[in-house]
Order: structure tokens, then sequence, then C-alpha cells
């Protein structure tokens, strides 16, 4: 019985010859689909560049408001015990 790192042994990264050899054959697969699919992979990757900053926007808003009406708690609440 093969042990389980013995066989381990047999998988590994392929080398450069084994990743041009895979290239060659993406590129004789996919080739005329490639421009197409990489034209939507930068389309996807810019909206969701775009959502990230929005996120970050309405995040930044939110704690901004967040510190606006703190404060003016703190001031009212000054104010108030200073009536008093």
């Amino acid at each position: 019985m093969i042990q389980p790192m013995q066989m381990l042994a047999f998988i590994s990264m392929p080398g450069h010859m084994e990743w041009l050899i895979i290239l060659i054959i993406a590129l004789l697969i996919f080739g005329k689909r490639l421009p197409e699919l990489a034209r939507s992979v930068g389309k996807s990757l810019t909206e969701f560049k775009k959502g990230i900053n929005e996120a970050k926007e309405s995040t930044d808003e939110l704690v901004d408001d967040v510190k606006k009406t703190s404060s003016n708690a703190v001031s009212d609440d000054k104010s108030s015990s200073a009536k008093s």
C-alpha cells in the first residue's frame, strides 16, 4: 500500500516547460475568446473597485454623522447641566 507522503512525492507544481505547454494549450482552446474574456474581467474589476469605494465613502459618512451627533449630545448635556 502506498503511504500518503509517498503519494505526495509524485504530485508537485508544474515546472517551466509544463507551464509553457499549459499556456499553449490554453491559447489553442481559448484563443479567439481571450480578448473578450480579458475585457469582461477588466469590467468586473472596475465595478468591484467602484463598489468598494462607495462602501468606504458611506462608512466614512456614517462615522462622521455619529461623531457629530455624539458631540452635539455632549454639548447639549453640558449646557443643560450648567443651567441647573
